[in-house]
């Protein structure tokens, strides 16, 4: 199907796009990308808090979980703020809060307070994305989601980028409170242009007043998000195909290239660097390829977590001790293409859901890739203790999720494709009826 018969052509009401547009979405884009540098910082300065707070390999993945914890625990509620307060309001609520997280970072003395760092970080962190979709969705045609949507993840890996390049580099030559002080300033410089100029619709696109009447509210709006097969189908998308990038760029990548395979610090971080490139440069194949076919959806989804399979599998399996040097630069290019497929299942729960359900709908989506991150990183974590530092056994489990990610993708996609041509034949309808 072209996308001249997609289900996202532009409808009556639309909004229109345009620099404006282009302007306003930058802004939280922005928060965002300042958003991912703190989140991935900790993936460059792993050997490092092992040492500032001599904990061992279980205790370090802690950061990590808890962090994701209450980035994944906040997707709903987040959803459910999105919808009723608007995007400037729970972004800046979360821009001041992973800042003062990264603060509270850099100075904590202890281990226990770290972690309430850590937390507080993942707090703000979780108000960003959903925020910056809905901000797409009420700014750009709707035809331009699925660019949009992949855009805005390439401005994440940006922010993934400077982690490993500058703050990986900062560690060394200035220390761990100068370099993580220093960047807690950038979340300081987004909150200006965000409480000056964001707004959250244009002029004339106001969204229709809806009635919040508390808890039977949220309770209608997560069960009516959750019935639709495209949001079910999106959220195990995104748990299927995001994590093992997340797992290896969050915390484990640099211990396993380090300790496991050899290398130096400067190489591992090189490797890490070449997951993000390939990243930002997939991410634009694949919104093009979902925007101008709209059936290409599950085929990429399910196409990369084959292909993330093959090679973590060809990785870890080895027949020496360490893996050659061409195919970890394969993995890692492999690697690059999760972050881009998780985006995919947004573009399932988008059409399924009406504008004023998308937050809501977006939460449940993205409440999966990081569920199965948290759990992977425990599982390594554990393992890793468990068997004296061995990363094949370790990193085995990351097919456990894989297997049951993809079974529910093949049990759910053709009931969320039925709904979508049901939806689409509606809105078709609605668009015809509507005065000019």
């Amino acid at each position: 199907m072209s996308s001249a018969s997609a289900p996202t052509l532009s409808l009556p009401g639309d909004p229109p796009g345009g620099r404006r547009a282009a302007w306003i979405w930058g802004i939280g884009v922005a928060v965002y990308f300042v958003a991912i540098i703190f989140r991935t910082s900790l993936g460059v300065a792993g050997l490092d808090a092992a040492d500032r707070f001599d904990v061992n390999a279980s205790a370090l993945s802690t950061f990590s979980i808890l962090q994701l914890l209450v980035y994944a625990g906040m997707q709903i509620p987040v959803g459910l703020m999105v919808d009723r307060l608007g995007t400037k309001r729970v972004l800046t609520i979360g821009a001041v809060l992973f800042t003062v997280g990264q603060l509270g970072f850099a100075l904590s003395p202890s281990y226990g307070m770290a972690l309430a760092a850590r937390a507080l970080l993942g707090c703000g962190d979780a108000m960003t994305f959903i925020s910056v979709l809905r901000l797409g969705s009420r700014w750009f045609p709707a035809r331009r989601g699925p660019l949009i949507g992949q855009v805005a993840a390439l401005f994440g890996m940006a922010g993934n980028l400077v982690s490993t390049l500058f703050i990986a580099r900062a560690l060394h030559s200035y220390g761990w409170t100068t370099t993580f002080v220093g960047s807690s300033l950038a979340g300081v410089v987004v909150l200006v242009p965000l409480l000056l100029f964001l707004k959250d619709h244009p002029e004339g696109h106001e969204p229709p007043p809806a009635e919040h009447a508390g808890a039977t509210y949220v309770r209608r709006q997560i069960a009516a998000a959750w019935r639709e097969p495209g949001t079910r189908l999106g959220m195990w998308v995104h748990f299927t195909t995001q994590f093992p990038a997340m797992v290896f760029l969050l915390l484990w990548g640099m211990p396993f290239l380090v300790e496991a395979q050899g290398l130096s610090r400067g190489t591992a971080g090189t490797l890490l660097t070449l997951v993000v490139l390939s990243n930002m440069v997939v991410g634009l194949v694949y919104g093009q390829i979902i925007a101008r076919h709209h059936e290409a959806r599950t085929p990429i989804a399910l196409g990369t977590v084959a292909a993330t399979a093959l090679l973590w599998a060809s990785a870890i399996l080895y027949p020496a001790e360490h893996t050659p040097m061409w195919l970890l630069v394969v993995l890692c290019v492999v690697l690059g293409a999760c972050g881009p497929a998780s985006m995919v299942g947004f573009d399932f729960a988008r059409p399924a859901n009406p504008p004023e359900r998308q937050g809501t709908a977006s939460g449940i989506v993205n409440m999966g890739g990081f569920i199965a991150s948290m759990t992977t990183l425990l599982a390594v974590g554990v393992l890793l203790d468990a068997t004296g530092d061995n990363y094949r056994v370790a990193f085995a489990s990351v097919f456990v999720l894989e297997a049951l990610g993809v079974a529910q993708i093949l049990r759910l996609r053709r009931r969320a494709a039925l709904r979508e041509r049901e939806h689409h034949v509606v809105s078709r309808v609605e668009a015809v009826h509507v005065p000019a």
